[in-house]
């Protein structure tokens, strides 16, 4: 891979985010150490790489007084920024620990995420203000989910889910977004935050090819008062590529 003439070489981790408890399926997020050679072409790196995100890691701060750190991020899809997104976050902070510098939140242009980690579970906590709108549409048997076509969906942001065991809170879901630059999404976490604060209830959600992420409503823990969502998956480094 190259980008335009002249920009110097860009190293890019790419890690699989909610992957299943094997390691397997998950979705591919390009990470970037910001530097002198990407700043100003975020975009055009995104645009190249082609993931439903890649995430720029600017600055991370030193261990204060009690060990905490923060970080600041920025997310681009193929077609544009976010000001927050579930499975950039949940990748960014894995990757962060596994450089020896955890941190306890991630600064994006939305918010302030905070992040926690559970045995093999990396949590980030979203407010549903701060998601993209989705049309949500329920459908009434996963195998009608497994059907959907993507060139059905020409522009829009598309959320179409399942009941797999109501009691369970388990659903089937997948996500296309064209006006994102995205086909379909193997594993949404920012439509993880929306739909759970629209159920009102912990989710179990299997998403795209195998994807499985978690989430759980939290009373009040929106900047607005309202309820905050804690999603939380595994993730996997795949490889790292240079462009």
């Amino acid at each position: 891979m190259s980008i335009e003439p002249g920009i110097p070489e860009v190293s890019v981790d790419v890690v699989r985010v909610f992957t299943d408890a094997d390691g397997m399926f998950g979705n591919e997020l390009g990470v970037v150490q910001t530097s002198v050679a990407t700043r100003g072409s975020e975009q055009s790196i995104a645009t190249q790489l082609g993931f439903s995100e890649t995430v720029f890691v600017d600055e991370v701060t030193q261990p204060d007084e009690a060990g905490a750190r923060s970080a600041a991020i920025r997310i681009f899809t193929p077609a544009g920024e976010l000001p927050f997104a579930g499975h950039p976050s949940v990748g960014t902070a894995w990757w962060l620990a596994g450089r020896a510098t955890p941190v306890t939140v991630l600064e994006e242009s939305a918010g302030s995420v905070l992040v926690a980690v559970e045995d093999d579970i990396t949590w980030i906590r979203g407010e549903a203000a701060w998601a993209p709108q989705f049309e949500f549409t329920e459908l009434a048997t996963p195998d009608a989910v497994d059907a959907l076509d993507p060139a059905s969906y020409t522009n829009g942001h598309f959320y179409l889910w399942s009941w797999i065991d109501e009691s369970a809170g388990r659903i089937r879901s997948r996500m296309f977004a064209p006006d994102m630059g995205i086909v379909e999404d193997e594993a949404t976490g920012a439509a993880a935050v929306r739909i759970t604060t629209n159920l009102g209830r912990d989710l179990q959600i299997e998403q795209g090819h195998g994807s499985r992420i978690s989430t759980r409503l939290v009373a009040g823990g929106a900047s607005d008062g309202g309820a905050s969502v804690d999603v939380g998956g595994r993730t996997v480094y795949d490889r790292t590529v240079t462009i």
